[in-house]
C-alpha cells in the first residue's frame, strides 16, 4: 500500500496566498517515490494542482514549459500555470479536465481517437515556435546523450542483462549515433496514456517536467514499446493525426531509442518497485534479442 505524502506547510501557505483557504487536500502524486503532487480544494468547492518537483532541472523544465511552450496547445488542453515558488521548487497549476485515459474502460474505436488527439497535440508541441541557438544545440545533441547514457544504465542494471544483452544495447547505441539528421522540436518527455487526460470536455496534456528541446522522435518510445507494439491502429491514428510519416532516420533512431528505453526501464525499475516498467523492458529487450537474431 503506497503512503500518503503529507503536503509541506510551507507550500500550503504559499498556495493559499494565491487562492485563498485551502479545506481540502488530496496526496495525487504518481506510484513513484519523487512524486509529489497534491489536490488542493478551496472554501467554494474550487480545486487545483501543487507539484514540487524532484530537481531544480525538473522545475526549471517545466516552468519554462508552461511559460513558452505549453500555451500554444490552445485553451484547455493542459493545466495552466497560476504561480511558482522557486525556494521550494513548487507549481501552483489549474486543475485539467479529465480523466487518465487507462482508467476510462475505452473501447477500440475510443482508443484510436485518443490517439488521434495525442497526435494533433504532439504536433503542435513539436512545431512550437523556432529554436533559439541554445536550444537548438540541445535538440541536435540529444540523441548523442541517449547514446552516452547506455553504459549508466548497463552499469545499473548489472547481472540483469545478459553478456549477449548487453552487446545488444551497446550495439544500438553506436547506431544511434550514426543515424541522419532527424526533424528538431520542443518534446514532451513522458508522452503516454496516464498523461492524457480525456473528457467530455476534451483531450489534454499533462505533467511537462521532462520538456525539453530534442529530437522530436524521442516523444514516439513509450507509445512504439507498449501502446503500438499490440494495437498499429493506434499507431496509425496517432500519425495521420500529427500530420506526416516518420523519416527514415526517425524509425533508425526510434529502434535504437527503445533498446535504450528497455535497459533504463531494468535499471530503474527493479530498484524503484515498479513490476510494470521491469516488464516493459524485459519484452523490449526479448522481442530485440529475437529479432536481430541471425
Amino acid at each position: 500500500m503506497r503512503r500518503t505524502k503529507p503536503l509541506p506547510t510551507a507550500v500550503r501557505r504559499w498556495a493559499e496566498q494565491r487562492i485563498g483557504p485551502v479545506v481540502a487536500v488530496r496526496d495525487a502524486s504518481h506510484g513513484w517515490r519523487r512524486s509529489r503532487v497534491w489536490e488542493l480544494t478551496g472554501e467554494g468547492g474550487a480545486c487545483w494542482y501543487v507539484k514540487v518537483s524532484p530537481s531544480v532541472k525538473f522545475f526549471t523544465r517545466e516552468t519554462r514549459a508552461r511559460r513558452g511552450a505549453v500555451p500554444a496547445l490552445g485553451h484547455g488542453r493542459a493545466p495552466r500555470l497560476l504561480d511558482s515558488c522557486t525556494d521550494d521548487l513548487a507549481l501552483l497549476l489549474t486543475r485539467a479536465p479529465g480523466v487518465p485515459v487507462p482508467g476510462l474502460g475505452l473501447t477500440s474505436a475510443q482508443w484510436r481517437a485518443v490517439h488521434a488527439q495525442a497526435g494533433m497535440l504532439c504536433a503542435r508541441l513539436h512545431g512550437v515556435g523556432a529554436l533559439d541557438p541554445h536550444n537548438r544545440a540541445e535538440a541536435e545533441a540529444s540523441l548523442a546523450a541517449a547514446a552516452d547514457g547506455a553504459e549508466k544504465y548497463l552499469g545499473r542494471a548489472g547481472d540483469r542483462l545478459t553478456e549477449g544483452e548487453q552487446q545488444l544495447v551497446r550495439g544500438y547505441a553506436a547506431r544511434l549515433r550514426r543515424v541522419g539528421p532527424v526533424p528538431l522540436g520542443c518534446v514532451h518527455g513522458d508522452n503516454q496514456p496516464r498523461n492524457w487526460p480525456w473528457s467530455a470536455a476534451g483531450f489534454a496534456l499533462v505533467d511537462f517536467e521532462r520538456t525539453r528541446p530534442a529530437a522530436r522522435v524521442q516523444d514516439l518510445v513509450i507509445l512504439a514499446v507498449t501502446e503500438w507494439l499490440d494495437h498499429p491502429d493506434r499507431e496509425q491514428a496517432f500519425l495521420e493525426s500529427y500530420g506526416r510519416t516518420l523519416t527514415r532516420p526517425e524509425r533508425q533512431a526510434l529502434r535504437c531509442l527503445t533498446a535504450l528505453d528497455a535497459v533504463n526501464c531494468l535499471a530503474w525499475g527493479p530498484d524503484n518497485g515498479h513490476p510494470e516498467v521491469t516488464a516493459r523492458g524485459r519484452r523490449t529487450l526479448d522481442r530485440l534479442m529475437k529479432e536481430d537474431r541471425p
